[in-house]
Protein backbone atom coordinates (compact mmCIF):
# COMPACT_ATOMS: atom_id res chain seq x y z
CA UNK A 1 0.00 0.00 0.00
CA UNK A 2 1.12 3.62 -0.98
CA UNK A 3 1.62 5.86 1.18
CA UNK A 4 0.08 9.74 0.01
CA UNK A 5 0.60 12.66 2.64
CA UNK A 6 -1.58 15.49 1.68
CA UNK A 7 -2.41 18.37 3.62
CA UNK A 8 -6.24 18.85 4.71
CA UNK A 9 -6.98 22.15 4.07
CA UNK A 10 -9.84 23.22 2.34
CA UNK A 11 -8.12 26.18 0.91
CA UNK A 12 -5.30 23.76 -0.39
CA UNK A 13 -4.75 24.09 -4.40
CA UNK A 14 -3.27 20.36 -4.09
CA UNK A 15 -6.80 18.85 -4.82
CA UNK A 16 -8.16 20.25 -7.96
CA UNK A 17 -11.47 17.96 -7.77
CA UNK A 18 -13.48 15.25 -6.49
CA UNK A 19 -12.21 12.68 -8.41
CA UNK A 20 -8.32 13.60 -7.63
CA UNK A 21 -9.15 13.36 -3.85
CA UNK A 22 -11.32 9.71 -4.34
CA UNK A 23 -8.31 8.42 -6.21
CA UNK A 24 -5.92 9.17 -3.84
CA UNK A 25 -8.09 7.83 -0.73
CA UNK A 26 -8.29 4.45 -3.03
CA UNK A 27 -4.43 4.61 -3.91
CA UNK A 28 -3.18 5.11 0.32
CA UNK A 29 -3.26 5.99 3.43
CA UNK A 30 -3.93 9.88 4.08
CA UNK A 31 -1.30 11.37 6.51
CA UNK A 32 -2.33 14.63 7.95
CA UNK A 33 0.35 17.57 8.28
CA UNK A 34 1.30 19.16 11.48
CA UNK A 35 0.24 22.51 9.74
CA UNK A 36 -3.59 22.43 9.08
CA UNK A 37 -4.72 26.29 8.32
CA UNK A 38 -3.35 28.66 5.96
CA UNK A 39 -2.45 31.25 8.62
CA UNK A 40 -0.64 28.78 10.22
CA UNK A 41 1.01 27.98 7.46
CA UNK A 42 1.98 31.44 6.78
CA UNK A 43 2.67 32.27 10.51
CA UNK A 44 5.43 29.79 10.59
CA UNK A 45 7.36 30.62 7.04
CA UNK A 46 7.56 33.88 8.15
CA UNK A 47 8.84 32.92 11.49
CA UNK A 48 11.51 30.95 9.56
CA UNK A 49 12.45 33.48 7.52
CA UNK A 50 13.22 35.64 10.40
CA UNK A 51 15.29 32.28 11.89
CA UNK A 52 17.01 32.28 8.89
CA UNK A 53 17.95 35.64 9.05
CA UNK A 54 18.73 35.40 12.53
CA UNK A 55 21.58 32.40 11.62
CA UNK A 56 22.81 34.89 8.68
CA UNK A 57 23.59 37.43 11.54
CA UNK A 58 25.14 34.98 14.03
CA UNK A 59 27.34 33.44 10.75
CA UNK A 60 28.82 36.55 10.81
CA UNK A 61 29.22 37.55 14.32
CA UNK A 62 30.53 34.27 15.46
CA UNK A 63 33.45 32.37 14.58
CA UNK A 64 37.55 32.01 15.45
CA UNK A 65 36.90 35.51 16.00
CA UNK A 66 34.01 37.24 17.61
CA UNK A 67 32.65 40.58 16.72
CA UNK A 68 29.53 42.19 17.43
CA UNK A 69 26.48 44.29 16.03
CA UNK A 70 28.43 47.75 15.98
CA UNK A 71 31.67 46.23 14.22
CA UNK A 72 29.75 44.50 11.50
CA UNK A 73 28.12 48.20 10.91
CA UNK A 74 31.91 49.93 10.75
CA UNK A 75 32.88 47.64 8.53
CA UNK A 76 30.27 48.69 5.59
CA UNK A 77 30.02 52.26 6.40
CA UNK A 78 33.03 53.40 7.66
CA UNK A 79 35.96 50.75 7.07
CA UNK A 80 39.20 51.34 8.21
CA UNK A 81 40.94 48.03 6.50
CA UNK A 82 41.67 46.58 10.06
CA UNK A 83 41.51 42.67 9.60
CA UNK A 84 38.36 42.71 11.70
CA UNK A 85 36.84 44.55 9.22
CA UNK A 86 38.36 42.96 6.01
CA UNK A 87 37.04 39.33 7.97
CA UNK A 88 33.82 40.52 8.31
CA UNK A 89 33.08 41.82 4.19
CA UNK A 90 35.52 39.43 2.73
CA UNK A 91 34.29 35.90 4.38
CA UNK A 92 32.14 35.91 6.82
CA UNK A 93 29.36 38.18 4.52
CA UNK A 94 29.75 36.23 1.58
CA UNK A 95 29.81 32.88 3.62
CA UNK A 96 26.21 33.67 4.63
CA UNK A 97 25.03 34.68 1.46
CA UNK A 98 26.52 31.90 -0.02
CA UNK A 99 25.50 29.39 2.85
CA UNK A 100 21.86 30.50 2.44
CA UNK A 101 21.43 30.92 -1.39
CA UNK A 102 23.19 26.91 -1.40
CA UNK A 103 20.79 25.92 1.25
CA UNK A 104 17.97 26.85 -0.14
CA UNK A 105 18.69 25.81 -3.80
CA UNK A 106 19.87 22.62 -2.94
CA UNK A 107 16.27 22.00 -0.54
CA UNK A 108 14.51 23.31 -3.47
CA UNK A 109 16.43 21.19 -6.08
CA UNK A 110 15.68 18.08 -3.86
CA UNK A 111 11.83 18.41 -3.19
CA UNK A 112 11.34 18.90 -7.60
CA UNK A 113 14.06 15.84 -7.41
CA UNK A 114 11.18 14.22 -5.48
CA UNK A 115 8.49 14.92 -6.87
CA UNK A 116 9.62 14.00 -10.61
CA UNK A 117 11.35 10.69 -9.64
CA UNK A 118 8.33 9.96 -7.23
CA UNK A 119 11.50 8.84 -5.09
CA UNK A 120 11.61 9.32 -1.42
CA UNK A 121 15.02 9.17 -1.28
CA UNK A 122 15.92 11.00 -4.53
CA UNK A 123 18.47 14.25 -4.54
CA UNK A 124 20.16 16.55 -7.28
CA UNK A 125 23.48 14.13 -7.10
CA UNK A 126 21.05 11.43 -9.64
CA UNK A 127 21.51 14.13 -12.55
CA UNK A 128 25.31 13.07 -12.02
CA UNK A 129 25.77 17.20 -11.14
CA UNK A 130 27.90 16.48 -8.43
CA UNK A 131 30.52 13.79 -10.53
CA UNK A 132 30.55 16.02 -13.15
CA UNK A 133 31.61 19.12 -11.28
CA UNK A 134 34.60 17.90 -9.61
CA UNK A 135 35.29 15.65 -12.85
CA UNK A 136 35.77 18.88 -14.99
CA UNK A 137 37.73 20.71 -12.17
CA UNK A 138 40.26 17.84 -11.92
CA UNK A 139 40.54 17.91 -15.92
CA UNK A 140 41.10 21.63 -15.81
CA UNK A 141 44.29 21.19 -13.74
CA UNK A 142 45.69 18.85 -15.80
CA UNK A 143 45.12 19.76 -18.70
CA UNK A 144 44.83 24.21 -18.22
CA UNK A 145 46.56 25.13 -15.78
CA UNK A 146 46.67 23.35 -12.03
CA UNK A 147 47.24 26.65 -10.31
CA UNK A 148 43.80 27.85 -11.32
CA UNK A 149 41.84 30.58 -9.09
CA UNK A 150 38.87 30.13 -7.64
CA UNK A 151 36.97 31.74 -9.61
CA UNK A 152 38.10 30.30 -12.89
CA UNK A 153 37.45 26.64 -10.72
CA UNK A 154 33.85 27.43 -10.15
CA UNK A 155 33.09 28.29 -13.23
CA UNK A 156 34.90 25.08 -15.02
CA UNK A 157 32.34 23.18 -12.25
CA UNK A 158 29.53 25.04 -13.49
CA UNK A 159 29.90 23.86 -16.85
CA UNK A 160 30.85 20.12 -16.14
CA UNK A 161 27.86 19.82 -13.77
CA UNK A 162 25.37 21.38 -16.51
CA UNK A 163 26.98 19.11 -19.58
CA UNK A 164 26.66 16.00 -17.54
CA UNK A 165 23.48 16.72 -16.26
CA UNK A 166 22.51 17.69 -19.97
CA UNK A 167 24.25 14.47 -20.84
CA UNK A 168 22.09 12.29 -18.00
CA UNK A 169 18.57 14.10 -19.47
CA UNK A 170 19.55 12.97 -23.20
CA UNK A 171 20.14 9.41 -22.00
CA UNK A 172 16.85 9.33 -20.17
CA UNK A 173 15.15 10.49 -23.04
CA UNK A 174 16.06 8.22 -25.52
CA UNK A 175 14.85 4.84 -26.41
CA UNK A 176 11.54 3.43 -26.47
CA UNK A 177 9.24 5.24 -24.48
CA UNK A 178 10.67 8.61 -24.85
CA UNK A 179 11.15 10.41 -21.02
CA UNK A 180 11.41 8.15 -18.13
CA UNK A 181 12.33 9.13 -14.66
CA UNK A 182 13.61 5.51 -14.13
CA UNK A 183 15.86 5.63 -17.48
CA UNK A 184 16.83 9.24 -16.08
CA UNK A 185 17.66 7.66 -12.47
CA UNK A 186 19.80 4.78 -13.90
CA UNK A 187 21.50 6.85 -16.65
CA UNK A 188 22.31 9.10 -13.72
CA UNK A 189 24.01 6.69 -11.69
CA UNK A 190 25.84 5.23 -14.51
CA UNK A 191 27.20 8.82 -15.76
CA UNK A 192 28.12 9.50 -11.95
CA UNK A 193 30.00 6.13 -11.77
CA UNK A 194 31.68 6.58 -14.87
CA UNK A 195 32.79 10.56 -14.26
CA UNK A 196 33.65 9.49 -10.80
CA UNK A 197 35.96 6.33 -12.13
CA UNK A 198 37.55 9.39 -14.46
CA UNK A 199 38.33 11.87 -11.59
CA UNK A 200 39.99 9.15 -9.78
CA UNK A 201 42.18 8.37 -12.67
CA UNK A 202 43.25 11.32 -13.54
CA UNK A 203 43.99 12.30 -9.49
CA UNK A 204 46.27 9.37 -9.81
CA UNK A 205 48.41 10.62 -12.98
CA UNK A 206 48.02 14.15 -11.62
CA UNK A 207 49.02 14.30 -8.21
CA UNK A 208 48.99 18.21 -8.05
CA UNK A 209 45.33 18.05 -8.48
CA UNK A 210 44.76 15.63 -5.37
CA UNK A 211 44.02 18.45 -2.75
CA UNK A 212 42.30 20.49 -5.06
CA UNK A 213 39.43 17.73 -5.69
CA UNK A 214 39.26 16.78 -2.08
CA UNK A 215 38.47 20.37 -1.51
CA UNK A 216 35.88 19.88 -3.89
CA UNK A 217 34.88 16.35 -2.73
CA UNK A 218 34.36 17.30 0.77
CA UNK A 219 32.07 20.54 0.04
CA UNK A 220 32.95 23.65 2.13
CA UNK A 221 31.68 27.50 2.00
CA UNK A 222 35.47 28.69 3.40
CA UNK A 223 37.52 30.38 0.89
CA UNK A 224 34.69 31.75 -1.26
CA UNK A 225 34.19 35.53 -1.94
CA UNK A 226 31.61 37.99 -2.91
CA UNK A 227 32.48 37.90 -6.34
CA UNK A 228 32.17 34.61 -6.52
CA UNK A 229 28.50 34.75 -5.68
CA UNK A 230 27.77 37.41 -7.67
CA UNK A 231 29.27 35.30 -11.03
CA UNK A 232 26.80 32.48 -9.99
CA UNK A 233 23.91 33.92 -8.16
CA UNK A 234 22.00 35.22 -11.38
CA UNK A 235 22.09 31.52 -12.66
CA UNK A 236 20.14 30.70 -8.92
CA UNK A 237 17.52 33.51 -8.94
CA UNK A 238 16.57 32.58 -12.73
CA UNK A 239 15.61 29.20 -11.46
CA UNK A 240 14.00 30.65 -8.61
CA UNK A 241 11.95 32.62 -10.71
CA UNK A 242 11.09 29.67 -12.74
CA UNK A 243 10.17 27.23 -9.61
CA UNK A 244 7.66 29.98 -8.94
CA UNK A 245 5.39 28.48 -11.86
CA UNK A 246 5.61 25.21 -11.37
CA UNK A 247 3.64 24.28 -8.22
CA UNK A 248 0.07 23.69 -10.27
CA UNK A 249 1.78 21.03 -12.81
CA UNK A 250 4.09 19.43 -9.84
CA UNK A 251 0.82 18.87 -7.65
CA UNK A 252 -1.02 17.32 -10.98
CA UNK A 253 2.23 14.99 -11.89
CA UNK A 254 2.21 13.98 -8.12
CA UNK A 255 -0.90 11.34 -8.87
CA UNK A 256 0.45 10.04 -11.76
CA UNK A 257 1.25 10.37 -15.46
CA UNK A 258 -1.69 9.28 -16.57
CA UNK A 259 -3.98 11.60 -14.56
CA UNK A 260 -1.62 14.15 -15.52
CA UNK A 261 -1.97 13.93 -18.75
CA UNK A 262 -6.21 13.39 -18.72
CA UNK A 263 -6.04 16.69 -16.60
CA UNK A 264 -4.50 18.44 -19.59
CA UNK A 265 -1.00 18.74 -18.15
CA UNK A 266 2.13 18.81 -20.89
CA UNK A 267 4.16 16.49 -18.57
CA UNK A 268 6.95 16.48 -21.14
CA UNK A 269 7.23 19.94 -21.33
CA UNK A 270 6.51 20.32 -17.27
CA UNK A 271 9.33 17.45 -16.19
CA UNK A 272 11.69 19.15 -18.77
CA UNK A 273 11.53 22.71 -16.76
CA UNK A 274 11.40 21.11 -13.89
CA UNK A 275 14.68 19.44 -15.01
CA UNK A 276 16.29 22.55 -16.45
CA UNK A 277 15.76 24.37 -12.23
CA UNK A 278 17.37 21.35 -10.87
CA UNK A 279 20.50 22.17 -13.31
CA UNK A 280 20.41 25.48 -12.82
CA UNK A 281 19.85 25.04 -8.40
CA UNK A 282 22.10 22.54 -8.24
CA UNK A 283 24.84 23.03 -10.77
CA UNK A 284 25.26 26.81 -9.26
CA UNK A 285 25.20 25.58 -5.74
CA UNK A 286 27.92 22.68 -6.79
CA UNK A 287 30.20 25.25 -8.90
CA UNK A 288 30.55 27.54 -5.70
CA UNK A 289 31.11 25.33 -2.79
CA UNK A 290 31.32 21.65 -4.42
CA UNK A 291 28.91 18.69 -3.51
CA UNK A 292 27.26 19.47 0.05
CA UNK A 293 24.91 16.17 0.54
CA UNK A 294 22.06 15.28 2.27
CA UNK A 295 20.39 18.72 2.16
CA UNK A 296 18.01 18.12 -1.05
CA UNK A 297 16.95 14.49 0.94
CA UNK A 298 16.12 15.88 4.01
CA UNK A 299 14.68 19.17 4.41
CA UNK A 300 12.06 17.97 1.80
CA UNK A 301 10.97 15.52 4.09
CA UNK A 302 11.16 17.84 7.64
CA UNK A 303 8.39 20.21 5.01
CA UNK A 304 6.27 17.65 4.02
CA UNK A 305 5.75 16.66 7.69
CA UNK A 306 5.21 20.62 8.23
CA UNK A 307 2.78 21.53 5.23
CA UNK A 308 2.29 18.53 3.70
CA UNK A 309 3.13 17.83 -0.48
CA UNK A 310 1.04 21.23 -2.22
CA UNK A 311 3.84 22.41 -3.75
CA UNK A 312 2.92 26.01 -3.19
CA UNK A 313 4.08 25.40 0.28
CA UNK A 314 6.55 22.86 0.13
CA UNK A 315 8.77 24.76 -2.01
CA UNK A 316 8.78 27.68 -0.44
CA UNK A 317 9.15 25.98 3.40
CA UNK A 318 12.05 24.02 1.74
CA UNK A 319 14.14 27.13 0.73
CA UNK A 320 13.94 28.63 4.13
CA UNK A 321 14.63 25.56 5.88
CA UNK A 322 17.39 24.69 3.24
CA UNK A 323 18.92 27.95 4.11
CA UNK A 324 18.69 27.84 7.92
CA UNK A 325 20.30 24.20 7.54
CA UNK A 326 23.04 25.40 5.90
CA UNK A 327 23.89 28.48 7.25
CA UNK A 328 23.73 27.08 10.83
CA UNK A 329 25.81 24.03 9.68
CA UNK A 330 28.50 26.44 8.58
CA UNK A 331 28.90 27.99 11.63
CA UNK A 332 28.18 25.03 14.08
CA UNK A 333 31.85 23.69 11.73
CA UNK A 334 33.85 26.59 12.86
CA UNK A 335 33.33 25.26 16.17
CA UNK A 336 34.30 21.48 15.71
CA UNK A 337 38.01 22.09 15.51
CA UNK A 338 38.77 25.88 16.37
CA UNK A 339 42.11 26.13 14.78
CA UNK A 340 40.59 25.72 11.53
CA UNK A 341 37.31 25.64 10.07
CA UNK A 342 35.65 22.06 9.09
CA UNK A 343 34.03 21.45 5.25
CA UNK A 344 30.52 22.31 6.05
CA UNK A 345 30.21 18.95 3.64
CA UNK A 346 31.32 17.07 6.55
CA UNK A 347 28.47 18.15 9.24
CA UNK A 348 25.54 17.51 6.54
CA UNK A 349 26.64 14.34 6.02
CA UNK A 350 26.88 13.73 10.42
CA UNK A 351 23.83 15.19 10.33
CA UNK A 352 22.15 13.66 6.74
CA UNK A 353 23.16 9.93 7.15
CA UNK A 354 21.15 9.25 10.85
CA UNK A 355 18.21 10.81 9.27
CA UNK A 356 18.88 8.80 6.03
CA UNK A 357 19.00 5.51 8.02
CA UNK A 358 15.68 7.02 9.89
CA UNK A 359 13.91 7.48 7.12
CA UNK A 360 14.71 4.11 5.26
CA UNK A 361 13.38 2.46 8.35
CA UNK A 362 10.55 4.37 8.48
CA UNK A 363 9.35 3.78 5.29
CA UNK A 364 6.24 6.61 5.55
CA UNK A 365 6.88 8.81 2.32
CA UNK A 366 6.92 6.21 -0.63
Amino acid sequence: MTTIIICVDNRSSYFYNIDICNELLERGTVVVCLLQSRSAKIVVLLAGFVMLLGCMMASVLYGYYNFNLQQVWDAHLIPNGTNEHLIITNIRVPAALIGAAVGASLAIAGTLMQALTKNPLADPSIFGINSGAVLCVVLGMMFINVNMSLGELVWLAFGGATVIAFFVLVLGSVGKGGFSTIKLALAGAAISAFASSITSGVMLLNEESLDTALFWLTGSIAGREMKHFVDIIPYILFGWLVVMFLPRSLNVMAMSDDVAKGLGQNTVVAKSVTVLVVVLLAGGSVALTGPIAFIGLMVPHVCRYLVGTDHHWLIPYSAVMGGIFLVAADTLSRFIVLTEQVPVGMTTALIGVPFLIYIARRRTYE
